[in-house]
């Protein structure tokens, strides 16, 4: 028997999952790791956090599958985006990894834009938003001079763990377009943006496809993953190109709706020169040759995560959700805006925060839960709708992560979208697009279309109800209101947000 393993460093854990040939996952392990917040807006890591955890996951695969050390052939990463981790002379951590959902950077989104005006949409396709790599650069550069002098080189998160691995440094074409560093056409880096805001090309990685060998694994982390040091690695993606090869994107006409942490809105794009001007996300795939554009909700997933928290801390979400189906749309006039953590498509605001809208003393609960799940998928709507006018025809949607565990949400997707709702036989995510870029690597498959085929199958199909999708068209018209009816309400809040607990 031969396996690869695809592994997804998140926000909150890494999961691995180890897959023979056919597709079949044959067994899952994760750790979770901690996420630190010194200051509000400030959200870092540890590099050796994901490493370790890393190591423990894959050597809880082996040991749970009693696998042979030849028989596993290769493994390949998914990682969180744009988190920063500066690398010095000998390779060693600079300072905590700065993540992709930190917003600490707005004055440098600025200088980015006053710098290279036009020419950022021109070279990178991407606004310059908090979270991307290019604003942390040069945060680090203003405020810690000495860490940004001793830094050699950047890394993305997975990236790093890959380094750790092999020894071998690099970065993918799919993460890197996350960077605002990247010419996304020609894929190199763009020297032209380097030099304007003042950041060493130097500190660039290697740029590999996807699918690319990095290396072999290193004698001491193959023996501390019970693994044979001739397995091969393999470059890997960002999260969400990998989810949606694990998804089966990798055509036109197709979507993927993802909520996790954050949601995702994401579509395949073939059109070289399609320009979108930074409305949306405009990446490479991890897919050679192709691009995927994608909206994001920012706190999407944790909302209902904060929701429960706050409200509900004693019940688990089956049991929080229990009944929802029964709540008509709109949750009997209650509307709820995700902005917990600033939003990001299509309001590219980190300052905004989330609303319940037509609150009474009648509304319970479970009608309140209901708000919560529909205000998340508005938002993701709002992505949908901003890939429709750009004349791109979707067809079907598949759903993955939290949204793709509860019936009703699904159907609320269905009937919110207009469109067919795909569910998974076996919804792994962005681990298993890691997978398939493994085993495709590894020449079990010709193509990463065939693979897919192989490992990817939809097992369930949510139609949209015609009565509902009229009522939510007009809820939704009023929901695409909040943002501005409250975004300078928000901004004369902001002063009193981090004020401090009487002693």
């Amino acid at each position: 028997m031969s396996y690869v393993i695809g592994i997804d460093l998140g926000t909150s854990a890494v999961k691995a999952i180890m897959v023979s040939r056919s597709g079949m996952v044959i067994a899952e392990a994760s750790r979770v790791y901690p996420l630190y917040q010194e200051q509000p807006g400030y959200r870092e890591q540890q590099p050796e956090d994901w490493y370790q955890g890393t190591v423990d996951a894959v050597s809880e695969l082996v040991m749970k599958t009693g696998v042979q050390v030849d028989e596993v052939e290769g493994l390949s990463f998914s990682g969180q985006m744009h988190g920063l981790v500066l690398l010095d002379e000998e390779h060693q951590v600079v300072r905590p990894a700065i993540l992709w959902n930190d917003t600490r950077t707005t004055a440098e989104c600025r200088e980015i834009e006053e710098g290279l005006q036009d020419r950022l949409l021109d070279i990178a396709k991407n606004r310059a938003l908090e979270g991307f790599m290019l604003p942390k650069l040069l945060w680090v550069k203003k405020h810690e001079p000495d860490r940004f002098a001793a830094a050699k080189v950047f890394l993305l998160p997975k990236d790093y763990v890959r380094y750790r691995l092999t020894g071998k440094l690099g970065i993918d074409l799919s993460d890197a377009a996350g960077t605002l560093l990247l010419d996304i056409i020609h894929r190199e880096w763009s020297r032209e943006i380097a030099d304007k805001m003042g950041i060493p090309l130097e500190l660039c990685p290697p740029i590999l496809e996807s699918s690319a060998e990095a290396g072999l694994l290193l004698p001491e982390a193959a023996e501390q993953m019970g693994l044979h040091d001739q397995v091969r690695v393999f470059a890997g993606g960002a999260d969400n190109a990998c989810g949606a090869i694990g998804a089966g994107i990798i055509k036109p006409g197709t979507a993927m709706c993802s909520i996790g942490t954050s949601g995702v809105m994401l579509a395949y794009e073939e059109r070289v020169e399609a320009d979108y001007r930074g409305r949306i996300h405009y990446f490479n795939h991890s897919v050679p040759e192709a691009y995927y554009v994608m909206g994001v909700t920012l706190a999407a997933g944790h909302s209902m995560q904060w929701f429960r928290d706050a409200f509900a801390s004693e019940l688990s979400f089956d049991e929080l959700l229990a009944g929802i189906e029964r709540v008509p749309p709109g949750a009997n006039g209650l509307l709820f805006t995700p902005y917990l953590a600033g939003e990001r498509t299509p309001h590219a605001d980190a300052n905004i925060r989330g609303s319940f809208i037509g609150l009474d003393s009648k509304h319970t609960r479970i009608q309140a839960a209901r708000a919560v799940m529909e205000g998340i998928t508005f938002s993701l709507r709002e992505s949908l709708d901003m890939l429709r006018d750009s004349r791109k025809v979707i067809q079907e949607i598949v759903s993955i992560g939290g949204g793709a565990k509860n019936e009703a949400w699904l159907q609320m997707q269905a009937d919110i979208f207009g469109v067919d709702i795909v569910r998974l036989e076996r919804e792994q995510g962005p681990a298993m697009g890691a997978a398939i870029l493994a085993a495709y690597g590894c020449g079990w498959f010709s193509t990463i279309e065939e693979a897919v085929s192989c490992f990817v199958k939809a097992v369930d199909r949510w139609h949209p109800d015609a009565e509902r999708h009229a009522v939510y068209n007009g809820l939704y018209e009023i929901y695409i209101d909040i943002y501005q009816a409250t975004k300078e309400l928000n901004e004369r809040l902001a002063p009193y947000r981090n004020l401090k607990d009487y002693e």
